[in-house]
């Protein structure tokens, strides 16, 4: 089996995990009653909106980092590593729902995945490109 099949399954999980902010964000603009394209309205209803664009805000650098840590370093241990951020983002929304304070543990959770991707894709790069 291809090993990139893994890496295709946690960038899934990744795009479901944003859409599941977005559709909870678009449920309430509607229980909340907020008329488009505003995205003012009560703390409550704009604690779904920011964790929908903070969720995009970091989706941005996760899948290009996993995917560059996959051809760089293993298609294997980046979905291992990758696995855990889909999960700890819908923690992260679901607190954030509750409460602005419930959010952070699942922030940071959810933070080292992509610092390992960002650097260790790096040091992946130049370690190939000293031994070529």
């Amino acid at each position: 089996m291809d090993p990139y099949i893994y890496v295709t399954f946690v960038s899934a999980l990744a795009l479901l995990a944003y859409y599941f902010t977005l559709l909870m964000a678009g449920l309430a603009r509607g229980r909340f009653k907020i008329a488009v394209p505003s995205h003012s309205g009560p703390p409550e209803y704009e604690r779904y909106v920011r964790a929908h664009q903070n969720t995009l805000e970091h989706l941005i650098l996760f899948l290009p980092g996993l995917w560059l840590f996959a051809y760089v370093v293993s298609p294997y241990w980046a979905a291992g590593i990758g696995l855990i951020w889909p999960f700890m983002r819908v923690g992260y929304a679901l607190g954030y729902h509750k409460a602005p304070e419930k959010r952070l543990r699942w922030l940071y959770a959810s933070m080292p995945p992509i610092y390992i991707f960002v650097l260790g894709s790096l040091i992946g790069s130049v370690v190939h490109w000293i031994k070529a």
